[in-house]
């Protein structure tokens, strides 16, 4: 097996938590993009889905306890993550694609990758 037993659910919990953190992140992005610059409305987005996302990361996908040295490397994943995405989000957009579609590609390439972050973040650190 590629990997163990407790590695496949996790990453099954990680996604049912993705998609409730991106879900609400898209949401917020959806309806703030069409009133103020994209960038904003993506950031405002980012930063509620984050305080969601952690604490669902912490409780339920890895069963952490929370704590200062976790939600500090949490933090630092999702900084990483929010550069690479508000990064390719202002990408896709320049190559054409829609505004209202541009974060769909974005999630494709910046939810694995932060999956991989998340996972030492909790593993590792704690």
């Amino acid at each position: 097996m590629l990997f163990g037993r407790e590695t496949f659910f996790e990453i099954i919990r990680f996604g049912i938590v993705g998609i409730i953190a991106t879900a609400l992140h898209y949401g917020i992005y959806w309806l703030l993009q069409h009133v103020i610059n994209v960038n904003v409305a993506y950031t405002i987005g980012y930063f509620l889905s984050f305080v969601v996302n952690y604490l669902l990361s912490a409780k339920f996908t890895f069963r952490k306890k929370k704590s200062v040295k976790n939600g500090f490397g949490f933090g630092g994943a999702h900084l990483f993550n929010y550069f690479l995405q508000i990064g390719l989000l202002n990408l896709f957009i320049w190559l054409g694609v829609e505004k209202t579609l541009a974060p769909i590609p974005v999630y494709c390439i910046a939810i694995p990758t932060n999956f991989l972050i998340v996972r030492f973040v909790f593993r590792k650190i704690g």
